[in-house]
């Protein structure tokens, strides 16, 4: 099982495994003409195992920045030179970045010191000063609001979790950040696929991590990254281990091993884990001396390098049980002791991540996640109020605009059917009278002495001329002709203009577009009240019968005139045939 330093690589923001620069022929005269960003380029392009490469950049930023007075870089120095330094070397690097950065308005201060020192106690094995700067580089990253620097410590705490066995809520953590975390990068994103392979084998979500491992060994193949390559081959290593295909797990796991032991980067994580699956898998096939040639060098390591994984109490069990039944005390003795001795460390190291985890991170997660779903469920709530305030107004005005139209329905129900009456009871004389409640009809205007106020311009002659000229126009329904205008009726009745508009004024009590539209409406209501076949026509070639250009003109004219609707009159008027002729 390969346990990745996801944050250490997750701050470098590099492949370890890039192609090697051989900065240690670089002349520091040369690195001195270089910018900060030139050289913190070339320091992080550098593969791990180049250590006096990176030194020199390293001491040449810090001279620069020391030259130009600049604090900030001087932070950065120390932070580029504490990565390849023993651990009291380190911290002391990491502390002077504190105190450099102390009153730092950088987003990424305080929480990045916290980081970097969480990384540096993981990378040598202190899980538990790990777990302590974790939480507070995470609490400071929240309290800036730094989504990027939250994402790193909550991916390093579900590391933690995976350690003790939380491989659920690992997987959820590392899940949501691959999928959701855009601002992490390619390099990252890798990382982050190979932290989840191996906590899906870790809880048998074999389907799952097969996937992500075979992405990971076609971009690794792609980008040429052997490191990464043989990160992703391993996994398919303890992949096929897990799935009890054994042949296939050596065969991945030998490669591997010959790949971690002889690589100038020398991790003893991976080379711990390789031994581990390979004696796994020899345990498996019965081939007892190849498990523990395996499992005795993984001792001989935690001797020499005092890395101590939970998995060792799986193989101090398995050499313990062998030399047993091989009936070799001294080293069934000597494995023994290992074993307690590794075990008091794993139980001292579980007991303390087991118990603060909950504590320090799981709490108040817990407690922070009640209050935002209290503050969600009372914005919730002032929703639902001003949802169901906004509802009410909508029905009320729903209500209001339907009991409206309800009465304007009836209203002009009431006027067709009055119209429809009227009709009937002047179907025998040919020009009927309507009365219509929607129309004020102005009538000539009259002087003191009650005699009507007529225009002087005009003499009676020619006044009782035009009105006959009208009589003529309206028996023989000239109204009906299209493109009629006072000109041309004018011309019609052979007079002018001025003349016809005050007879008209005078005599109708109204100008010469409400004459004719009114002569027009009034034969309408008449025709389509007594002729069925008129009736079916559709609107648009009544109106053109009328003498309107479009349906809308007729339609508009027709309500000004009665009160009502077009389509409530004809409705009424198929009502009240019906009525009468029953089908």
């Amino acid at each position: 099982m390969f346990k990745i330093r996801l944050l250490l690589l997750l701050v470098l923001c590099n492949l370890f495994y890039a192609q090697k620069n051989n900065t240690e022929n670089i002349a520091k005269s040369v690195l001195k003409n270089y910018s900060y960003q030139e050289l913190e380029g070339k320091f992080y392009e550098i593969s791990p195992d180049d250590t006096n490469g990176r030194k020199n950049i390293a001491k040449s930023y810090l001279e620069k920045a020391k030259s130009d007075h600049d604090e900030t870089q001087i932070a950065e120095a120390y932070i580029m030179l504490h990565f390849d330094e023993s651990l009291p070397n380190a911290l002391k690097y990491l502390d002077s970045v504190q105190m450099i950065t102390r009153q730092s308005k950088e987003i990424y201060y305080p929480a990045r010191t916290f980081l970097l020192r969480g990384n540096l106690y993981f990378k040598f094995d202190n899980l538990q000063a790990a777990l302590n700067n974790y939480v507070l580089g995470l609490k400071y990253a929240k309290e800036k609001g730094y989504k990027r620097q939250i994402a790193m410590a909550n991916i390093s705490i579900a590391y933690l979790k995976n350690y003790i066995g939380k491989h659920a809520e690992t997987v959820k953590t590392l899940r949501y950040y691959l999928y959701n975390a855009d601002y992490l990068n390619e390099d990252e994103h890798n990382l982050l696929k190979i932290n989840l392979a191996d906590a899906y084998i870790d809880g048998n979500k074999l389907d799952s991590a097969f996937v992500l491992i075979q992405e990971g060994l076609e971009a690794s193949k792609k980008n040429k990254n052997l490191y990464s390559y043989y990160q992703n081959l391993g996994l398919l290593g303890y992949y096929n281990y897990s799935l009890k295909k054994y042949n296939l797990a050596i065969e991945n796991l030998q490669q591997c091993k010959k790949y971690f032991f002889t690589a100038n980067y020398k991790s003893k994580r991976n080379q711990n884990y390789t031994l581990l699956n390979l004696g796994r898998s020899y345990a498996g096939l019965n081939e007892r001396a190849k498990a523990i040639e395996n499992f005795a060098k993984i001792d001989s390591m935690v001797l020499k390098t005092n890395y101590v994984f939970p998995e060792l109490r799986e193989v101090y069990t398995y050499l313990i049980d062998y030399y047993k039944e091989t009936n070799d005390r001294e080293k069934q003795l000597y494995y023994v002791e290992r074993f307690l001795k590794v075990d008091q460390v794993l139980d001292s190291r579980f007991r303390y991540i087991s118990r603060e985890l909950p504590r320090r991170y799981d709490t108040p997660n817990l407690l922070q996640e009640k209050e935002a779903i209290i503050r969600e469920l009372k914005y919730r709530k002032i929703f639902f109020y001003i949802a169901l305030t906004a509802l009410f107004i909508i029905i009320s005005l729903l209500i209001r605009f339907y009991l409206k139209y309800k009465n304007s329905e009836r209203k002009y129900r009431k006027i067709a059917q009055d119209l429809i009456q009227a009709v009937n009871e002047n179907e025998s004389e040919k020009k009927p009278e309507i009365k219509m409640e929607a129309v004020a009809v102005e009538v000539p205007k009259k002087t003191e002495t009650g005699v009507d106020k007529i225009p002087k311009t005009v003499s009676e002659d020619v006044v009782q001329t035009i009105l006959k000229g009208l009589s003529v126009f309206e028996s023989k329904e000239q109204f009906l002709n299209k493109g009629i205008t006072l000109g041309t009726l004018a011309k019609m009745i052979k007079t002018n203009s001025k003349y016809l508009s005050e007879v008209i004024n005078t005599h109708k009590g109204k100008n010469f577009t409400a004459y004719l539209n009114d002569l027009r409406i009034d034969y309408a209501i008449g025709r389509l009240a007594k002729d069925k076949k008129f009736r079916s026509y559709k609107i648009p070639f009544i109106a053109e019968e009328l003498g309107y250009n479009n349906e809308q003109a007729f339609t508009l004219a027709f309500k000004k005139k009665t009160g009502t609707l077009l389509s409530v009159y004809l409705k009424e008027i198929e009502k009240a045939v019906n009525s009468i002729d029953p089908i």
